[in-house]
């Protein structure tokens, strides 16, 4: 609390990240679900080649080069995407254009019971409404409990995060169409990692009033670098660019244009880097059934997993931490029995699996 700060900023209850541990420490990361392999070679070589003297002047507006690749690897025009420092700053602004009180009704933000927990700080910084739509058995969104509930906008995260689980799109054209007159944000941070890869750009045609939100930092490996973007159509675009403009019309700066670009391009990277932890996951997720635990089925480059029966999840992962070993622990009701671990290298998981069988023998064994 300060007497200089605004009651907004006051009232606040600011987004709590997990936590990156102090340069040179060294632990095994697998709380904030980063890629744990280096960006594309063409990154390193976009970087040699940058011309330093092009920081003296300032970036292009609309993403230039970046924006180009974007929309070649999504199949839309240039002007059907936005790009933003990451896509907290993208989802932001779609909060600021897109969702507002109407009137005296306030009709509310619908987000699902359990997801991204940028969405409440959002709305509560905009003076939002919000309203969570329960999620069914083992975390499952259910497409049919988002028709008919008055709103001003709908937000879900598919794969939906910290749940893992992702929903079709056959259920997000359902969502679209029941909800005719809000814009639909479907967030898809993790959406490379489904297997099989769909993505509701596809349904962008159909649907004026879809809004799909992407990001460079998971699966190409810039979570450093900040970069996001949204892919709609122009209408909507154009709304987010509006919005952009009166506050800060160079979001993201040429250095980052010209990496990202880079990224974006190599396409076959990309898959292989994808492969390896779809690989992976499903290497975790067998070994940690293997030793009791139970689990939704994951569609991102995370699992959701619950300690068997006896083995408290706060306690083990505190354990876990004192072994070096970073997981990320909600403290919330409904969640906190279980454990968020991001999918790192093999050698990473094979750790990880050894600390937490150790762990849960002292458990059993006490």
């Amino acid at each position: 609390m300060s007497k200089y700060w605004n009651k907004k900023i006051n009232d606040a209850e600011p987004y709590v990240a997990g936590e990156q541990p102090k340069a040179g420490v060294k632990v095994i990361k697998l709380n904030t679900n980063e890629n744990p392999y280096a960006p594309s070679p063409k990154v390193a070589e976009a970087l040699a080649q940058f011309d330093i003297s092009d920081l003296r002047l300032y970036p292009n507006t609309d993403g230039g080069e970046l924006v180009q690749a974007i929309a070649d690897r999504e199949g839309v025009k240039p002007s059907q995407v936005f790009c933003g420092n990451g896509s907290d700053e993208v989802l932001a602004i779609c909060f600021q254009t897109f969702f507002e009180k109407e009137g005296n009704t306030d009709l509310p933000v619908l987000t699902p019971e359990f997801s991204y927990s940028f969405y409440p700080v959002y709305e509560s910084f905009y003076d939002l409404r919000s309203k969570t739509i329960p999620l069914r058995e083992d975390y499952r969104l259910e497409k049919t409990d988002y028709e008919g509930v008055p709103n001003c906008g709908i937000a879900i995260a598919n794969p939906n995060a910290p749940t893992s689980r992702a929903i079709s799109l056959e259920d997000v054209a359902y969502i679209c169409e029941k909800n005719p007159d809000s814009v639909v944000i479907i967030d898809e941070a993790y959406a490379y990692f489904a297997e099989p890869y769909e993505t509701a750009v596809s349904l962008l045609d159909k649907y004026p009033n879809l809004c799909v939100v992407r990001t460079t930092s998971k699966s190409y490996s810039l979570a450093g670098l900040r970069i996001g973007y949204a892919v709609a159509s122009e209408e909507l675009i154009e709304g987010l660019k509006r919005a952009r403009d009166s506050f800060n019309s160079y979001p993201t700066d040429r250095l980052a244009q010209k990496v990202a670009a880079a990224a974006i391009s190599d396409e076959e990277y990309h898959r292989q880097c994808r492969a390896k932890i779809i690989a992976t996951r499903k290497y975790t997720e067998d070994a940690l059934k293997e030793i009791g635990f139970t689990m939704p089925p994951s569609s991102a480059n995370f699992v959701f997993a619950k300690p068997p029966a006896g083995v408290d999840a706060g306690l083990l992962y505190k354990s876990l931490r004192a072994k070096g070993i970073l997981v990320r622990y909600f403290d919330k009701d409904g969640i906190r029995d279980h454990l968020r671990i991001t999918i790192g290298t093999d050698e990473e998981m094979r750790a990880l699996i050894e600390a937490i069988t150790e762990e849960i023998a002292n458990v059993q064994n006490s």
